[in-house]
């Protein structure tokens, strides 16, 4: 079934040639008889000669072409593409090159890159380093030692993992399986107008942002790191991530220690990418995440969202549109999308 179109939203997407919008709708330009992709780089129509159809085969049976030049039969194409690469480097004992990826789907390897990238948020070779130091960290929870995990994960040598995965976890390996022990984490309760807010950051960065908790939720979270209250450096982040709830049109750009599955940490990368003031589907947040049939893991990956508001998880909202879930409550989830469509509102008169 296709989803209706906000006329209005498509036609600023097309405006500033959004390639996320890509696949969920086409243009179809009455003065040339073609229809394009909302990213298409050609000169733009006026507005009163575009039309906007959800799916190609609609602007087809309504008299269109395929635009040549930017090809939009080819997005559906493209996402299965990568839907098949990241199942092959899922089930993979070795990661494959970008040479094999490229012939397993049938694309040219750097073409293919460059699609991969785009969809996911990150290189082949980046996801595949990711699902393996997802699987180490899986695995340091049940080997009985850290060198027994890293062979289970599939790495060739300790060096390897040091080198790939250790840095990703945001702790010593040992300290991870260890439960965080070690590991500092600093912490601070702000106030903010939907509610007080926990704040907690390793050195690294931001672990914990989360609505209506306190030191004892996080000390159940990591329970054997140490806790420790306030810090001028926490001081300085904590007012940040207010400022992203007060304002949550402001990319703060915030560091990150948190960790996922690879599906997960694709899910939080494709909200991150989200504008303010747009919504995503978790069936589109599953199809740039590469598994485009993994509608309910999208939904719970969004509900374990460990950073509220930094990873926007309030910008997901179900296929038929309804407002969903959300792990902090819905009337906050309204609140922080109805501030970034009134800062969107806003801007776009500014434009007008």
């Amino acid at each position: 079934m296709t989803l209706p179109i906000d006329l209005d939203e498509a036609w600023r997407a097309f405006e500033r040639r959004d390639r996320n919008q890509d696949g969920r709708f086409v243009v179809a330009v009455r003065t040339t008889g073609i229809y394009c992709k909302p990213s298409c780089p050609a000169r733009h129509p006026a507005r009163a000669n575009v039309s906007f159809y959800g799916e190609p085969a609609d602007a087809r049976a309504a008299g269109y072409r395929a635009c040549l030049r930017c090809r939009p039969d080819e997005v559906g194409r493209d996402r299965e593409a990568v839907a098949r690469a990241v199942a092959i480097i899922d089930t993979a004992e070795t990661p494959p090159t970008l040479v094999e990826l490229g012939a397993a789907v049938g694309y040219a390897p750097h073409h293919f890159q460059r699609l991969f990238t785009r969809a996911t948020g990150v290189s082949p070779a980046a996801y595949a380093r990711a699902r393996r130091a997802g699987r180490a960290a899986d695995a340091l929870q049940g080997e009985a030692s850290v060198t027994d995990a890293i062979y289970a994960a599939g790495y060739s040598a300790p060096s390897r993992f040091y080198e790939h995965a250790a840095p990703r976890l945001g702790m010593a390996p040992s300290a991870w399986a260890r439960g965080g022990a070690g590991v500092t984490i600093r912490w601070t309760l702000a106030r903010t107008s939907l509610g007080p807010l926990l704040v907690a950051a390793t050195d690294r960065g931001l672990c914990r942002v989360a609505f209506d908790e306190d030191d004892a939720s996080l000390k159940a979270r990591f329970p054997h790191a140490e806790l420790v209250q306030g810090g001028e450096a926490l001081a300085t982040l904590a007012a940040q991530v207010v400022a992203s709830v007060e304002s949550p049109d402001r990319d703060q750009s915030l560091p990150l220690d948190i960790r996922g599955t690879a599906f997960q940490e694709a899910v939080w990368q494709a909200l991150r990418s989200i504008p303010a003031g747009e919504t995503r589907s978790y069936r589109e947040l599953a199809a740039i995440a590469g598994s485009a049939g993994a509608v309910r893991a999208a939904g719970s990956a969004c509900g374990a969202n460990p950073v509220a508001v930094v990873v926007p998880c309030h910008r997901a909202k179900r296929s038929d549109g309804s407002i969903g879930g959300y792990a902090h409550g819905l009337d906050r989830k309204r609140a922080l999308l109805a501030r970034e469509h009134s800062t969107s509102d806003e801007t776009s008169d500014l434009r007008d």
